[in-house]
């Protein structure tokens, strides 16, 4: 079986100058690499007693949903502003310019339920701290952070001393 490197491309200079964006295009395209390492990926998960698994998007619904599956757990997605129809938790958080706005469903999660937050990159992190607060508005608590591929030069995880962060590949 192929390696998870070898199905992320690095595509040079993408979105701007400078910037080594991480594609996972042809790990979508892999089913049967998809299909396992999901599996393998649960099968390290399941001993958190996951009760929920919360995806960032979009491209944390991809594999968030998936791992929800597997996990035998709901999932619940957490949105940009103004794209969810019932009552929403929010939380503003920063960027490298400005700021922006994640929303979940009020109903999405029940008190204390333990919570696996799922992202495709964790970069700065700031994107799974906004929904880690997300998370504890509901009164339920993050217990891990799950994403594909970790940045791990920018040293993000470092910004979870609560829980762990668990990464298919870091660079």
């Amino acid at each position: 079986m192929r390696s998870i490197d070898e199905l992320i491309r690095t595509i040079s200079d993408f979105p701007k100058p400078g910037i080594q964006f991480k594609d996972i295009t042809p790990l979508l395209q892999d089913a049967a690499f998809c299909s396992q390492w999901v599996q393998d990926q649960a099968d390290i998960l399941r001993p958190l007693q996951i009760e929920a698994v919360a995806g960032i998007e979009s491209r944390g619904f991809l594999f968030g949903m998936l791992l929800a599956q597997a996990l035998q757990c709901p999932f619940v997605p957490i949105r940009k502003k103004g794209k969810l129809p019932a009552a929403v938790y929010q939380v503003e958080y920063a960027l490298e310019y400005g700021t922006d706005v994640l929303e979940m469903h009020q109903d999405a999660l029940k008190p204390n339920q333990r919570v696996l937050v799922h992202d495709d990159v964790l970069a700065t992190g700031g994107t799974a701290l906004a929904a880690q607060q997300l998370i504890k508005q509901a009164s339920a608590s993050t217990v891990a952070v799950h994403v594909i591929i970790e940045l791990g030069f920018l040293q993000a995880a470092q910004r979870f001393p609560e829980v762990p962060v668990f990464s298919g590949i870091t660079y």
